[in-house]
């Protein structure tokens, strides 16, 4: 936005995401500048105490600690002529500033950009009961949120539907993340990194970030099994709460399943090209409360998707529309495997729907396209 004319402040906070934690190292853990400017953006960071992000409690008083910080900048920042504010879900309940910055700065244009929804996730994932107490109480102060929103962007038809339910009469769009790493033509994978991650499989399909609680993965073990013969091979790299579940599933004569470690930023492009196919997933339950970024770094790279996650889902109904790899239940495991047998027997149609999942994300889901959505909105 700073590079198409407009003036950006940014108001993070002054630590990192996980500041707090004890396996993080010291400079982690360190304040950061309350002043800085990063190219033409302007920061000016909120402080908020070195609570630990790990846990409920310290995630909660993080939380207070920013709502309390953007109320504070609400009334004391100097106004400016057609302002903006957008305010994500970090941290959880952010769209709460709204309220504020609405009694505050009435003549501010509100624009929420949803990518988490709260309390839907942890009743998702059973930390909260659907009725009770708390759940209505947060619902009421977010009813109120997200009126005063002029703008909601969610991240797919899924996640706009639950969003539905608060009955704000915002304007709605979608607005969905982009890759970190968009070349300009679908990449080819790097000998050395696949040679290393898959050994000489000729049809290779990775797991590549978070496996967390939303995410599932039984689906993609039951049909590694059922491909242990037919030179396909399954890498799962990254990190999260589930790593450890998914390793204990594993048996010796898995041997087409591996693990690789969390790959850093300077490495993320050799690492998502060196597959054939990418491993999306997401709980049934969980639909709508997230959008897995995964699906776009894939496509970015000319690499087609495998989901794992409800029909309902938008990953699937892109999928679906664009053409641009399978969804993957408890029901069609056979019929998957046999696509892809069939697939790692055909060069020419891997490298057709390599094309053809660059091209739809190029015209669907760049970042340039995305940003062309974000200054309509913003205007």
């Amino acid at each position: 936005m700073a590079a198409r004319g407009w003036d950006v402040v940014a108001m993070p906070a002054n630590r990192h995401c996980h500041s707090g934690d004890p396996e993080n190292s010291k400079n982690e853990n360190d304040a950061l500048k309350k002043y800085e400017n990063w190219g033409a953006v302007k920061i000016q960071r909120v402080y908020r105490p070195d609570f630990k992000q790990s846990s409920n409690k310290g995630r909660v008083l993080n939380m207070l600690f920013m709502l309390l910080g953007w109320t504070l900048r609400a009334l004391l920042l100097p106004r400016q002529k057609n302002e903006v504010v957008v305010i994500g879900t970090d941290p959880v309940l952010g769209v709460l500033a709204a309220i504020p910055w609405r009694i505050l700065r009435p003549s501010s244009r509100i624009i929420h950009w949803c990518h988490d929804l709260y309390p839907e996730a942890p009743i998702a994932d059973r930390m909260l009961r659907q009725n009770s107490l708390l759940v209505r109480t947060l619902r009421w102060w977010l009813r109120r949120a997200y009126r005063r929103c002029d703008a909601i962007a969610d991240l797919g038809p899924c996640m706009r539907e639950l969003l539905a339910q608060y009955g704000s009469q915002a304007e709605q769009v979608t607005l969905t993340p982009w890759s970190l790493f968009e070349p300009d033509h679908p990449v080819d994978p790097d000998p050395t990194t696949r040679k290393k991650l898959f050994g000489d499989a000729r049809l290779t399909l990775l797991y590549s970030g978070n496996l967390g609680r939303a995410h599932q993965f039984e689906s993609f073990v039951q049909l590694a099994r059922q491909l242990r013969n037919d030179s396909v091979h399954f890498v799962f790299a990254g990190r999260g709460s589930r790593v450890e579940e998914l390793k204990q599933l594993t048996e010796a004569d898995d041997h087409n399943i591996s693990f690789a470690g969390f790959a850093s930023e300077s490495e993320l492009s050799q690492r998502l090209s060196a597959c054939d196919i990418h491993l999306v997933s997401l709980r049934p339950e969980w639909t709508g409360t997230v959008v897995p970024s995964k699906f776009f770094g894939a496509l970015a790279t000319g690499r087609s998707v495998l989901f794992a996650g409800s029909p309902d889902s938008a990953i699937a109904s892109w999928i679906q529309q664009y053409q641009v790899g399978w969804i993957l239940t408890p029901d069609n495991i056979p019929e998957v495997a046999n696509l892809l047998r069939s697939l790692a027997q055909s060069s020419d149609q891997s490298l057709a729907l390599r094309q053809r999942c660059f091209d739809v994300y190029k015209e669907h889901f760049s970042k340039q396209v995305q940003m062309g959505k974000w200054e309509q909105v913003v205007e």
